[in-house]
């Protein structure tokens, strides 16, 4: 996790008893974590998307974002939120930004492109994670945490500033790579037909 956290680092482990020995080194960063998750599985579109952004409101150092996501055939939503490197498994005020930012962006742009016409109604936060992987890494001053476990980030900024990192750069990248766009956006129609079905099926059943 270190490692992939850490782009560059590099760590290696040895037991001297034995001789074994491992050694962790990812220049990709959070976007090889990713391709890491999704090994066993079937990406949509070949690269992981990285953003990041840095801010430094006060002169005293920069604050980072990184996010790393892709898209599978499957079913499964796997996102990882980390502070400082810690894994907030909680999640918090960074996952929340993201998931708010991501199921905009998703319906900006298939409304946009004329993917979703035949919908009735908008792609729901659901259906753009569904098959998603993603990891989400903000590095930042005096961080707060809902307990001594900092198992979830409650730090009110953040939010939107990821929010806004999120929406802008995942813009951007859906409207420069109309192939792999098309693939996203067309992989969340389906999820969404999927589960209007699913709701008219149980309302028959009723």
């Amino acid at each position: 996790e270190q490692s992939f956290l850490n782009r560059g680092i590099y760590i290696r482990l040895k037991d001297e008893r034995t001789d074994k020995h491992a050694e962790f080194n990812y220049a990709g960063g959070i976007a090889s974590f990713v391709e890491h998750l999704n090994r066993n599985k079937t990406p949509i579109h070949p690269q992981p998307i990285f953003l990041t952004d840095q801010r430094d409101d006060d002169g005293t150092g920069a604050e980072t974002i990184e996010v790393a996501l892709q898209w599978n055939d499957g079913y499964q939503e796997l996102i990882y939120s980390f502070t400082n490197t810690i894994n907030n498994r909680a999640g918090g005020t960074h996952l929340s930004g993201f998931k708010a930012a991501l199921t905009r962006t998703i319906n900006s742009y298939a409304a946009a492109s004329g993917l979703s016409k035949n919908l009735k109604e908008n792609l729901t936060g659901e259906d753009v994670r569904e098959g998603l992987t993603a990891i989400i890494s903000v590095k930042i001053k005096d961080p707060k945490f809902s307990s001594q476990t900092k198992d979830k980030l409650v730090s009110s900024d953040i939010k939107g500033w990821v929010e806004q990192v999120v929406f802008e750069k995942l813009s951007a990248f859906l409207e420069e790579n109309p192939r792999e766009a098309r693939r996203i956006v067309e992989k969340c129609v389906e999820a969404a037909r999927a589960r209007e079905a699913a709701r008219k099926a149980r309302d028959l059943t009723r």
